[in-house]
């Protein structure tokens, strides 16, 4: 068993030396932020730099920004990991955080689309998720369920 660091705050980190659990991990965080279509691709055999990828997508660059702080301090505070590299904050368009074991890209709907890595990376196996991280259960109404007639509004 490896501890990351001796802050008692820190949690015991056998967990994030697999990178299936690591990727659900990365994905629970990403998934606080509202991240969507968030997958999670098993690079083990194919890639030499990492064993997964985890992707997902913010719908403007301040999302993305939020999604990436959640990641980086969640891993940090919780686990004690840090990246060992990141890229594209300043735009915000496409961040990559790259925590050895595992790459997360944070994609913009328009830079997902264009640079396609779930066609680039098509053949590899996909990391099973959680149900509830993959498909959130949708926001409550602010009207507690009570539908509202918004015919009768005034004009």
């Amino acid at each position: 068993m490896t501890q990351t660091t001796t802050d008692s705050s820190v949690t015991d980190d056998t967990e994030t030396t697999d990178p299936n659990r690591l990727a659900e991990i990365v994905a629970a965080f990403a998934a606080e932020k509202k991240a969507s279509d968030i997958v999670a691709l098993d690079l083990r055999g194919v890639s030499g730099f990492t064993d997964a990828f985890v992707v997902c997508t913010g719908n403007t660059d301040r999302q993305v920004k939020a999604i990436h702080d959640a990641v980086h301090f969640g891993l940090k505070k919780e686990h004690g990991l840090l990246p060992r590299r990141v890229e594209g904050l300043t735009e915000s368009r496409w961040v990559l955080m790259d925590y050895w074991d595992i790459v997360v890209h944070v994609f913009t709907p328009e830079a997902r689309e264009f640079y396609r890595l779930e066609q680039l990376w098509g053949d590899v196996e996909r990391i099973e998720l959680a149900d509830e991280i993959v498909n959130p259960a949708p926001a409550e109404s602010p009207t507690g369920g009570i539908p509202v007639d918004e015919s009768s509004g005034a004009e």
